[in-house]
């Protein structure tokens, strides 16, 4: 029977499949009469097509262009920016012109380096810099305002006893999921079938249904076995499943479209790279005044989630901290670079790389401890968010740093790393934390308004039970913790429980896999949906029942203002690291990785653990090892090994703990923990390495260049 704990770990449901190597993604099916796809990119930045020549197609070979697409031309998503073959203008770098498809791969991809496009190249715009300089004439996604009026900063800031002015700048990050972008389509008399590796049916299929003008049963969607996705697999895929579905459309056969890690690295979308401007007002003991924030994002070619990425990102920009009178306004702008999307933490990780630097450093102008200054200004229970929502439950995390602090001998530790960078040349050790939270869910109304989350339970006349949603499993589990919150409700064993790969023909549209949503929001509706099924068991009938999603009463959010409850819920971290700085080399090692969280009530530890650790990781690499570039727009980091992410040789051990605060929205008090992890991981190993170096730095990653020019510089010397 099911544990009388959900928090106890069991056997995850893909776990054989898995370890044998018999799952099958996407790019092991294999069709009779299958196609595959190559698409041409463009090679320049922005530009109108004049001419497209082909070579000869050999028989079995075809162009598939804008020329096909019965519907729109364009990704369905927010904006209608996004072609899905661009048939005149191209806007960046590998922007998707037309398809070529056929039975040989090999032979695809010499007819792509045989044809000749003509394209007139303009004048692009490359750098985010650039971006903000022509912000007010052109190219401005999205942009919000809100918090205190500027003419209360600015008459604060007249009786301030010191300004402190910082600005901070993140760059790209790329998600590395194991399986790069597939996506297959199968041609069917009453409908097109699109399998592929994906967060989001039912994203993919609005896509679809626009694209091919069909109607909403003409299209059906099936998720394949994903292998990793962080945000990478969100929007992404509706483009290519648009392709394939087109594709397959035309030539009455199967189509499949994969992508190369090089070309995956290439096109696919990035972490949005980031600019922050603060302005900070301080009395005459350091005590904070005001302070004045301006974001910038580099939304890419394509405007795609960059809005709500920039949302996110501002809701983010005071941290974890009750800052008073405070004022933030955020831009997203376009640049003639690949289109930036979501990635684990949504705009999140920017902005508390940013935030914590910030602080940091002003602790240090004050020579207090960076700890001790920030614990000032922490957030409470019942304390306003910077929106004017509430901190309606329960804020642990002076509990969780007077926990950690103590594990580790805080004080002790660094007076003992002191003492060692002061007999050491060469070598300079450092201990850094960061302090942060992740609202769970969607923001503001947007699962009453937009999302609408429907599930099924299906029980079978066996008294076997079936879970229908639209929600996918890329690793994170979901396909374990949904069996475990229905078998617990229902007093089932776990293994009576079943949890298919959705199919749209067969699961009702539960809202993306995305937001930290999938285990609180919707889990919270299939427990609720196993209760009422409980109600009205009988056994050895068939039976099914629906669950609607619920809006819980906050404080009503406005999106015009920006005010009000922006979350129903809060996840809570703290991190702190340990490192080495080789001085000569510019080499970090981290040592030691510390982490203490509030994700409510966990449902299988394990699988938290797991996303905890591989968060962390991410989180840390974003902070001094992941390094992406774009130069004239083009990306030029093609490989795993260019880019540079963590080995396993690259990880210390990690020591976390989890801390237990039922959220009575979310299944047995459950909140989100898929994207926190990652959250902390930058500032805190920045903040370390600042504490070894006694440098301030202002941009993440701090990479062993950005170290040794800093060294020269604090040595009055130039390398």
């Amino acid at each position: 029977m099911q544990a009388k704990d959900i928090s106890i770990s069991v056997k995850k449901k893909d776990h054989d499949g898995k370890v044998s190597g018999q799952l099958a993604y996407i790019a092991d099916v294999k069709l009779d009469a299958m196609l595959y796809g190559v698409l041409y990119r463009s090679p320049i930045a922005f530009g109108k097509v004049r001419s497209i020549q082909l070579p000869p197609l050999p028989e079995g070979y075809e162009k598939i262009g804008a020329e096909h697409i019965p519907g729109a031309n364009f990704v369905k998503l927010i904006h209608k920016d996004q072609p899905i073959f661009a048939n005149e203008w191209v806007n960046y770098i590998g922007e998707p012109i037309f398809m070529l498809v056929g039975p040989k791969l090999d032979m695809l991809h010499q007819l792509v380096d045989e044809t000749q496009v003509d394209i007139e190249e303009y004048q692009a715009i490359l750098t985010l810099d650039e971006a903000i300089g022509q912000k007010d004439q052109t190219g401005v996604f999205a942009s919000h305002e809100f918090g205190e009026t500027l003419e209360v900063i600015q008459d604060i800031e007249q009786n301030a006893h010191q300004i402190v002015e910082e600005e901070y700048e993140t760059g790209y990050q790329e998600h590395v999921y194991l399986e790069p972008q597939g996506m297959l389509g199968i041609y069917k008399e009453d409908e097109i079938l699109v399998e592929g590796s994906m967060q989001c049916l039912y994203y993919v299929k609005k896509s679809l249904v626009s694209a091919l003008a069909c109607e909403d049963d003409e299209v059906r969607v099936i998720q394949s076995p994903t292998g990793g996705g962080f945000g990478g697999k969100e929007d992404f895929p509706s483009m290519m499943a648009c392709h394939v579905g087109l594709a397959a459309k035309v030539v009455k056969k199967p189509v499949m479209l994969l992508l190369e890690r090089a070309e995956d690295f290439e096109v696919t979308t990035k972490r949005h790279p980031a600019k922050f401007k603060y302005r900070t007002a301080l009395d005459e003991n350091g005590n904070i005044l005001c302070m004045n924030v301006e974001l910038f994002l580099d939304g890419g070619a394509n405007a795609g989630l960059t809005s709500v990425v920039l949302q996110r990102a501002l809701l983010n920009s005071a941290g974890v901290y009750q800052i008073p009178h405070f004022h933030a306004k955020g831009y997203a702008l376009k640049t003639n670079t690949v289109p930036n999307g979501a990635f684990r933490g949504f705009g999140a990780p920017q902005s508390f790389a940013a935030i914590e630097s910030v602080l940091g450093h002003i602790s240090k102008k004050l020579q207090r401890d960076p700890i001790e200054y920030k614990r000032n200004y922490f957030v409470t229970q019942g304390a306003p968010t910077i929106t004017g929502g509430r901190f309606k439950d329960p804020v642990l995390i002076e509990d969780m740093i007077q926990d950690l602090m103590l594990t580790i001998d805080y004080t002790k530790k660094k007076e003992e790393f002191h003492s060692f960078n002061q007999l050491n040349k060469r070598y300079k050790k450092g201990i850094g934390a960061s302090f942060f939270l992740h609202g769970c869910g969607f923001t503001g109304s947007g699962e009453r308004d937009h999302i609408k989350a429907t599930v099924k339970l299906a029980k079978t006349e066996n008294d076997h039970v079936l879970i229908k949603i639209s929600n996918s499993d890329m690793g994170q589990g979901a396909l374990t913790t949904m069996s475990k919150i229905v078998a617990q409700e229902l007093e089932l064993p776990y293994e009576d429980i079943s949890f298919p790969y959705p199919d749209t023909k067969e699961v009702p549209d539960s809202g993306p896999t995305v937001a930290s949503r999938t285990t609180m929001i919707v889990g919270k509706l299939l427990e609720r949906a196993a209760r009422k099924l409980k109600a009205g068991w009988q056994s050895g009938v068939s039976q099914e029942v629906v669950e609607h999603y619920v809006h819980e009463e906050m404080i009503p959010w406005d999106e015009e203002t920006f005010s009000g409850d922006a979350y129903p819920a809060y996840a809570w971290g703290v991190n702190m690291i340990e490192l080495e700085v080789d001085t000569l080399t510019g080499n970090v090692q981290v040592q030691k990785i510390y982490g203490s969280y509030d994700i409510g009530k966990t449902i299988d530890e394990k699988i938290v653990k797991g996303q905890i650790d591989g968060g962390l990781v991410q989180g840390i690499a974003y902070g001094f090892m992941e390094k992406m570039t774009s130069k004239s727009g083009k990306i030029q980091q093609k490989s795993i090994s260019d880019y540079g992410p963590p080995t396993a040789m690259d990880v210390a051990h990690i020591e976390s703990k989890l801390y237990d605060n039922p959220f009575a929205g979310g299944p047995y008090g459950a909140k989100g923990v898929g994207e926190l992890p990652l959250t902390g991981g930058a500032p805190a190993v920045q903040a370390a390495i600042e504490d070894a170096l006694q440098i301030p730095f202002y941009q993440i990653p701090v990479t062993p260049e950005v170290i040794i020019e800093s060294l020269a510089k604090k040595a009055g010397g130039s390398n």
